[in-house]
């Protein structure tokens, strides 16, 4: 007897289909190209200042002001280089201090006023997220609405009572005014991270006797890294880069800031402006490190604060 093989008679729909995805950034329809080239316009608009001012940190003074800086890259072995520009702004006094005395006093201020607001509205946060008390919501909704006044309304009051206490001048006046003026962003920041943290956790602490403190020491501070590092990095960056503040609090002499120093480099008739390129890059060394050490967590932070909250 003869066993006969009739082939399949399956159409292809029966067989299994294979669904390729593609992975992302690789897609190739038109609507990418509109984003990407709206990016770069933007990377080059934001880096060409920058690249400007790197070549002028290397150009002497004449040159600086004989040509733009562009000009170097067209004879670049023919352009005189230098680095005497950044010898003279670190040896430089020309605002009453040493710049790298300025640069101390920067630290001295920015660190307080980065880690002081952190702690304060970190209990404040937990307060509003995980503790039940009356006019929770109306007091959390006036610290956010403090975010659209300006600052600039409050330095009259701040400087007339200041001057009062004999504070005008100090490093406490300066401590005081940033850590008011950054409050209401961290009170946001930290209290709408919070409020995405896992619940179970809180009362798991609460059933084993934990009390607030302790709940929010080795629970809540620890969970709550990203976004603590996520204000401090803004905090940080805007206290080191302030002027205003800075200038009016604490004025120039023995405490002056760097960035007030920086603007005292040119002088009234702009006679040192050939230094002002190289001491900006030299006033961005400490931001730039500590953006580095903190990057890792600055995009976790900031978008589950934003989700989440």
């Amino acid at each position: 007897m003869t066993t006969t093989v009739q082939p399949g008679t399956g159409t292809p729909a029966d067989e299994p289909q294979i669904i390729k995805q593609s992975k992302p950034g690789t897609g190739t329809g038109s609507a990418t190209w509109p984003v990407r080239v709206g990016l770069l316009i933007l990377c080059i608009a934001w880096m060409v200042p920058a690249l400007g001012m790197l070549v002028n940190s290397f150009r002497p003074r004449d040159e600086q002001f004989a040509s733009g800086w562009w000009t170097a890259f067209f004879n670049p072995f023919g352009s005189s280089w230098t680095i005497q520009n950044y010898s003279n702004v670190l040896t430089s006094d020309a605002a009453g201090i040493p710049m790298a005395q300025s640069f101390v006093n920067s630290l001295i201020v920015a660190l307080p006023a980065t880690v002081i607001p952190i702690l304060i509205a970190a209990f404040a946060a937990y307060a509003f997220t995980f503790m039940q008390w009356k006019g929770r919501d109306v007091v959390f909704i006036v610290i956010v609405a403090l975010l659209v006044v300006p600052n600039q309304v409050a330095f009259v009051p701040l400087v007339k009572l200041y001057s009062g206490l004999g504070l005008n001048g100090t490093f406490i006046a300066v401590w005081l005014a940033h850590i008011g003026f950054g409050m209401p962003l961290a009170v946001y920041i930290l209290r709408s991270y919070m409020s995405g943290l896992p619940t179970a956790v809180i009362e798991s602490a609460k059933i084993d006797g934990a009390s607030h403190f302790t709940t929010f020491w080795r629970l809540i501070m620890p969970m709550s890294t990203p976004a603590l590092a996520s204000f401090a990095i803004f905090q940080f960056l805007w206290v080191w880069n302030d002027l205003l503040v800075a200038l009016i609090f604490l004025g120039r002499g023995d405490n002056t800031v760097a960035t007030v120093a920086l603007q005292g480099l040119q002088g009234q008739t702009g006679a040192g402006k050939e230094l002002i390129p190289a001491a900006g890059y030299v006033t961005i060394i400490v931001p730039i490190i500590v953006f580095l050490a903190l990057q890792r967590y600055f995009i976790r932070g900031m978008t589950s604060g934003a989700v989440k909250g």
